[in-house]
């Protein structure tokens, strides 16, 4: 089809999706300037200064960190945008899905429920000290082994406090599991493979 001013609908399409580009072009083009959190790399850490900061010593990993940070900010934040371990992850912010399960001094915690601050001389352990791709850890092994997973953005919690659960009081059973875990939600429904990788790694224990 054609107007009177002898324009088709495919000219017009083409012209339409001509400007579309040329006006995304420059967007697409411009550099981002993204303020990149920095590296751990060795006992003291360089940051910007912040308002009202307060001196705190943590160790994270097996390495002493000494930070000026909000005292406002929770462990979770810390170690996230702070330290740059982000392999605990922030789901729900309000201790309802375990996503940021870590371990303070070998027992779980939900991490965005307590401030950083108050971790001073504690042993912090994240997911990133449990194990690495190249030496894992039996239950991360587990969990790959059994698809335990399907996402990923629960797993790191997943694994904490299934670490956890082996050095807690727990019953032989699914069940018993299902209840210790219950406090870590798997929006995909992973639930049979992540009780299977658990039970797996209990039975070789």
């Amino acid at each position: 089809m054609s107007d009177e001013s002898g324009l088709s609908r495919r000219s017009f399409l083409s012209r339409l999706g001509a400007v579309g580009v040329a006006t995304a072009a420059p967007v697409i083009a411009r550099p981002v300037h993204a303020e990149v959190a920095p590296v751990v790399t060795g006992a003291a850490m360089d940051l910007e200064p912040v308002e009202n900061a307060i001196p705190v010593s943590l160790k994270v990993n097996g390495k002493t960190l000494d930070l000026k940070i909000d005292p406002r900010t929770s462990l979770l934040d810390c170690l996230r945008e702070t330290i740059s371990l982000t392999g605990t992850k922030k789901g729900c912010d309000h201790g309802q899905c375990g996503a940021c399960t870590v371990h303070v001094n070998g027992r779980r915690i939900n991490s965005c429920l307590t401030l950083a601050a108050m971790h001073e001389g504690d042993e912090i352990t994240t997911i990133e000290g449990l194990g690495s791709p190249e030496n894992m850890h039996p239950m991360q092994a587990s969990f790959v082994e059994h698809d335990g997973y399907q996402c990923g953005y629960c797993t790191s919690g997943q694994i904490m406090s299934a670490v956890a659960l082996l050095k807690e009081p727990c019953g032989p059973t699914d069940a018993d599991v299902k209840e210790l875990m219950s406090g870590n939600i798997c929006r995909c429904g992973a639930y049979p493979n992540i009780v299977l990788a658990i039970q797996a790694v209990r039975h070789t224990a």
